[in-house]
């Protein structure tokens, strides 16, 4: 693989945590890698890339409070690519990698691998989940043009700190009449932390019986600096917004420890969050298919249960 580029995801000006993850792995081995963001004041993110031994940053200038708009994006992106001769260009599979990356690889008829575990630079080998995560396959890339994304918390971020400042350039955005016009973007009111990104998740199900009893859960979220997220079931019943579903029709997580209250476990819900490292299941069901993957089992009515874990965990952290 030659020049690397990585794609920086920004959210209200500051740098997603999962970007790190893609730097770090990028820049593995020596590399040397470039990259780009869409903001007019890309010197303010230097010193920060500069942790992770970026060597050129390229800033997109003329696009801050337009909000994301993929023609955009994909057009200028491809640009940048054939301008600066990238080989690789990485980012996070996060929802606007996912809807961004095809776009620009269709451009080069180039191949793409979304939801990357890991990446053989050398070999140009993705390893990645298929099948709902059933099997982890091993592709092999070829082409003079390679795209990949890169699944969350699955990299251990480490700063790889250079002794010189990145050199900063900039671009105009790409001047297009886009078929597609973003009128407004409506943020969920019941997120604070990115599912794809937190590191500790509770998640409710059917069991929940409400919309009002995801306020439980919120509350053990406070605690624990959790997110939030809902099962299919629960977010059909009305009980939580579609931003908070987690499985093969949601978001695909994997936080190191992940709570699941009165979730039955079924596949579909699994293939989201079953690379967890530690799951803790509730649910009034001995038999309930969650208990064959959790790592805990708590057999009880989460009304109950969820309290109680929450005055614990509060009892434990004034003691220390």
């Amino acid at each position: 693989m030659g020049n690397t580029g990585v794609y920086i995801e920004l959210e209200d000006g500051i740098i997603k945590k999962t970007n790190y993850e893609v730097l770090t792995l990028a820049g593995g081995g020596g590399r040397e890698i470039s990259s780009v963001l869409f903001t007019d004041e890309p010197e303010k993110y230097g010193q920060d890339l500069k942790k992770y031994g970026v060597k050129t940053i390229i800033g997109v200038t003329g696009t801050e409070g337009l909000g994301y708009n993929a023609e955009v994006y994909a057009g200028c992106l491809a640009r940048i690519v054939k301008d600066n001769d990238f080989s690789v260009l990485l980012g996070t599979c996060s929802a606007r990698g996912r809807d961004l990356f095809p776009r620009i690889a269709a451009r080069f008829e180039a191949p793409l691998v979304n939801d990357c575990l890991d990446l053989d630079f050398a070999q140009s080998i993705a390893v990645k989940p298929m099948y709902a995560g059933k099997v982890i396959a091993r592709v092999k890339v070829k082409g003079d043009r390679q795209f990949f994304t890169l699944r969350p918390n699955v990299v251990e971020i480490s700063a790889t700190d250079t002794a010189d400042n990145p050199v900063i350039t900039t671009v105009d955005a790409v001047e297009t009449s886009p078929v597609l016009k973003v009128k407004d973007i409506v943020k969920s009111v019941a997120r604070t932390i990115d599912l794809t990104e937190a590191d500790i998740i509770v998640s409710g199900g059917r069991g929940i019986k409400s919309r009002e009893n995801f306020d439980l859960l919120q509350d053990l979220a406070r605690v624990l600096g959790a997110a939030v997220g809902a099962s299919r079931a629960a977010v059909d019943a009305g009980y939580a917004t579609q931003d908070m579903q987690v499985g093969q029709t949601g978001k695909v997580v994997n936080p190191k420890l992940y709570i699941a209250c009165g979730i039955s476990g079924a596949i579909q819900h699994l293939a989201g969050m079953k690379t967890s490292r530690i799951i803790v299941a509730v649910n009034k069901d001995p038999d309930a298919p969650i208990f064959q993957k959790a790592d805990y089992g708590i057999v009880g009515d989460l009304f109950e249960v969820v309290p109680l874990l929450k005055q614990e965990l509060l009892k434990v952290m004034k003691e220390h």
